[in-house]
């Protein structure tokens, strides 16, 4: 019984060769556009491009919505939708941004939607609180994920993923932090110009040119399995950042395929390099805190570590000072 296998093999093996030798000295050297007949049988080349292929999702983001304002761009399109990342406890830094820069009526004539972002908190209280504090103010987005330092990254694509759903006319976005301080004229009348044509495939705010930090004590530590390169892309400081909102999308899809990283601006900035986008320096852009003067916050764009207090208290006094000159 072996002796007939070890035949049939051999013999198998013959009949492939004789027909690839066949097949290599009947082929035409002209390159391969259509298809050819050999004998009665016709093979056809199909068109095979990576854009055809479907690969399963190695981050799929399948969080539900626990919170959501799926209606806020119904009845008009946002000229800027801002999205704040912000925790459960941070009722003061939210009611102060509501109150100061981030008040969607600012801007007679302009559109701003203001959303705040968060995951799910271990203590149902607080659960309960902000669900409260979302049916006053219509303002807050949560999915399901555990609200934490390390789930930034998810609190971002969540805030990509609800502009490309619900929101996707929309000529601009901001993403923030909570206590980040915004000078609202600069960034819509000097930086994004509603007058002018809407830009596409725009990013831009304070780059960082770097690499990992492999020390375990440090806030940015980043494990050599998890990213074994050396330096990163280009990435704008997560304090602040703006993108034309076609952005958003692009950025949430190429997540599914890119392997998560707990450092989300550092994460954004692999999505951008991706899709062969580059951010803008904007000197505007600042992630320090910076001494309060009138004239100085009046050049920036973005100030960081403001507590509550200062923000209405810079907001009143630039508000109020308007007619000054510097």
């Amino acid at each position: 019984m072996a002796s007939k296998v070890s035949c049939l093999y051999v013999l198998t093996v013959v009949c492939w060769a004789s027909a690839l030798w066949y097949l290599s000295i009947t082929r035409p050297t002209s390159s391969y556009t259509g298809h050819r007949q050999l004998g009665s049988i016709s093979i056809a080349r199909k068109n095979v491009s990576f854009g055809n292929i479907r690969t399963r999702p190695i981050n799929p983001h399948s969080f539900d919505f626990l919170i959501n304002e799926p209606n806020k761009c119904e009845k008009s399109v946002p000229f800027l939708v801002i999205l704040i990342s912000t925790t459960h406890k941070e009722f003061d830094a939210r009611q102060a941004i509501r109150e100061t820069w981030g008040d969607e009526n600012n801007f007679k004539g302009i559109k701003i939607s203001t959303l705040f972002l968060l995951g799910k908190n271990a203590d149902p209280v607080l659960n309960q609180m902000v669900e409260q504090e979302s049916q006053i103010f219509h303002d807050i987005i949560v999915e399901d994920f555990i609200d934490s330092y390390h789930n930034l990254t998810l609190k971002t694509l969540m805030g990509m993923r609800w502009v490309a759903t619900f929101c996707s006319k929309a000529k601009y976005v901001m993403k923030t932090d909570s206590d980040i301080f915004v000078n609202m004229d600069n960034l819509i009348y000097k930086l994004l110009k509603p007058n002018t044509k809407p830009r596409r495939r725009y990013f831009t705010g304070y780059v960082i040119n770097g690499g990992p930090i492999r020390d375990v004590r440090s806030k940015w530590y980043m494990p050599r399995d998890l990213y074994p390169d050396s330096n990163y892309p280009p990435f704008c400081s997560g304090t602040g950042y703006i993108f034309s909102a076609d952005v958003a999308e692009l950025i949430y899809k190429t997540s599914l395929h890119t392997r998560l990283l707990h450092l989300e601006d550092v994460y954004v900035g692999l999505c951008l390099r991706k899709l062969g986008i580059h951010p803008f320096q904007n000197s505007g852009f600042n992630h320090w805190k910076m001494a309060y003067s009138l004239c100085r916050y009046r050049r920036v764009i973005t100030v960081h570590q403001i507590t509550p207090e200062e923000m209405h208290r810079i907001w009143n006094d630039m508000s109020s000072k308007k007619h000054l000159r510097c």
